[in-house]
């Protein structure tokens, strides 16, 4: 690991770290690290920034630790340290937002139709706190944040060419980023998903990264303002 900026070590081994502490203390360690729907009893807003720490399966972590050092490493040698912490942390949480928002939107779609109904709406709630419906779906992974690092990386390196694991052909990134997105949409809007995967943060985790590239360009924000 000699070729790889020490902040990408860091966070390597802080997720490592969180994901063999999490198999060990068991559920606490979600209930309190990973991210709730904010009218769940067991929501704190620290968990905004920690479910980046925290994933649910050995393939999930390595994933997305390989995404982070192949990545993330060109970014923070072109970024400086500060730069790139900040750019992490603020997709990571513009991912959690919006797939937040979208279970809103579910939530009170089915509120609404009870209500319709002449159910109670203190009954409604009550029945949700208990059951197995998006109000009590965690959230685990850096997958958001490593989408906003994907962003800046086609933006930095638009060439570059990168391949799918089903598809093994070079594309280049420009052309790879969006085909992914496109591809996550398509999964968020439809009952095909491949898996418990939260669509919708990859696409806000995606879009903050953009936004964020976006002013930074506009305003000539360069590395040394972040040293």
């Amino acid at each position: 690991m000699r070729n790889i900026p020490e902040i990408i070590k860091q966070l390597i081994v802080v997720n490592v770290i969180v994901f063999i502490g999490s198999q060990f203390a068991g559920d606490i360690t979600y209930d309190v690290l990973a991210l709730h729907y904010p009218k769940n009893d067991l929501f704190g807003v620290w968990q905004l920034v920690t479910h980046m720490f925290m994933h649910g399966s050995i393939s999930h972590i390595l994933f997305n630790m390989f995404g982070l050092w192949m990545f993330g490493a060109p970014l923070v040698q072109m970024w400086g340290k500060n730069k790139f912490l900040f750019f992490y942390f603020s997709t990571g949480i513009g991912a959690a937002l919006l797939q937040l928002f979208v279970y809103h939107l579910q939530i009170q779609d089915w509120v609404n139709e009870l209500v319709g109904q002449g159910y109670q709406l203190d009954a409604i709630y009550s029945s949700l706190q208990g059951g197995q419906s998006l109000f009590n779906v965690t959230m685990v992974g850096a997958s958001g944040a490593l989408y906003g690092v994907l962003v800046a990386f086609a933006v930095m390196f638009p060439n570059a060419e990168l391949m799918l694991i089903f598809l093994p052909i070079p594309i280049k990134s420009k052309y790879f980023v969006p085909l992914i997105l496109v591809m996550d949409l398509f999964f968020g809007f439809s009952s095909y998903s491949m898996g418990p995967i939260a669509h919708f943060a990859h696409v806000g985790g995606a879009v903050t990264g953009f936004l964020i590239m976006w002013y930074w360009k506009r305003n000539q924000f360069n590395k040394n303002r972040w040293s």
